[in-house]
């Protein structure tokens, strides 16, 4: 039973590294970006929700307004840091993320202090439900249904209509889309809004399961994300699919 709820345990915070890894293998197949920065959005998706919830005692307003203002951030940090960056070679863009990360690292422990935040009082932090002989957090099972709901329901979109078609033609080559006529920025906006969005919820859901934020938390799942899109193919939506990567299409 013991390994049981350790494998249960791997699958919940799979599920959050699997949402942070989605939107770094699509920056880097559509730019050849490697999106360290998006370990910022993530701890910001996460100090929101905590912020949001104790001054209006509402969970659910405090959430949803995470993800607003990480996607909000997400295609802000497109516009201002990568867009002018994007004719220039792949270690300019790097460099820029990872100047972003820690600038944003340090603007969090100004704002919100060193010794961190966490939630008040909250019933969905404790609840549990039995399944058999094994114990399992409410939250727990919300994480794992969130997240598989997310990434299937991003599938379909992208496999079933016509902004995800141009959204894979574009990551498949970016040239050839152009010339049919699809709106690479608009593609490329896009795409850090609903990646942002990903961090944005897996942020909150993470603060919830530890109860608690701190500046650098991003830098951990940032890691595992980065290994987990390697492992799974740069550039390849299905990932673990087997299939080569678009970048090594190319």
């Amino acid at each position: 039973m013991y390994y049981i709820e350790l494998a249960t345990q791997g699958l919940v915070y799979g599920s959050m590294y699997a949402l942070m890894a989605l939107d770094l293998t699509l920056i880097y197949g559509l730019m050849r970006i490697l999106h360290i920065a998006h370990a910022a959005v993530f701890t910001l998706g996460a100090y929101v929700s905590v912020v949001i919830t104790n001054l209006t005692g509402s969970l659910w307003f405090g959430v949803p307004t995470a993800i607003l203002v990480c996607s909000l951030t997400g295609m802000l940090i497109y516009k201002v840091i990568y867009a002018p960056l994007l004719s220039r070679p792949p270690l300019v863009p790097l460099v820029a993320s990872v100047g972003l990360l820690i600038l944003c690292e340090d603007a969090f422990r100004i704002v919100f202090g060193n010794l961190g935040l966490s939630f008040n009082d909250n019933p969905y932090l404790y609840m549990t439900v039995g399944i058999g002989n094994l114990t399992i957090g409410i939250l727990q099972l919300v994480m794992l249904v969130s997240a598989a709901v997310i990434l299937i329901g991003f599938g379909l979109f992208v496999g079933l209509t016509r902004t995800g078609v141009a959204w894979r033609a574009t990551l498949a080559n970016p040239q050839m889309a152009a010339t049919f006529g699809i709106d690479i920025p608009r593609v490329h906006y896009l795409n850090f809004a609903i990646g942002s969005a990903f961090a944005g919820i897996a942020g909150a859901l993470i603060a919830l399961l530890n109860n608690y934020v701190e500046p650098d938390m991003g830098m951990v799942v940032s890691y595992k994300a980065l290994a987990i899109i390697v492992l799974g193919g740069l550039g390849s939506m299905p990932g673990g699919s087997g299939r080569r990567s678009a970048a090594g299409r190319r």
